[in-house]
């Protein structure tokens, strides 16, 4: 699946992970795995209810998720953080 971040993402993504080397690449492994096949049972690649509905969200570590919505078979990341930051 291809994947493109809007700008909210990125600005986000930066402002909480700017100095965390070891999440970015981590980020990175996952994001290609997701590229790969997004529905990877490691990605616990889920839907989103309540105000998000219609969103889903994967997660790179325990706590950090990617939220994203899929339109055209394009994967738009739309924010990313802990569980508490996102939710």
């Amino acid at each position: 699946m291809k994947v493109e971040a809007k700008k909210k993402f990125i600005r986000i993504f930066e402002k909480r992970f700017r100095s965390d080397k070891v999440l970015q690449k981590k980020f990175k492994e996952r994001t290609a795995m997701f590229e790969a096949n997004p529905s990877n049972p490691f990605l616990h690649d889920h839907k989103l209810t309540g105000e998000k509905e219609g969103f889903r969200a994967f997660s790179i570590t325990g706590d950090i998720r990617v939220i994203y919505v899929v339109e055209k078979d394009i994967a738009y990341f739309l924010d990313i953080g802990t569980h508490n930051q996102i939710y």
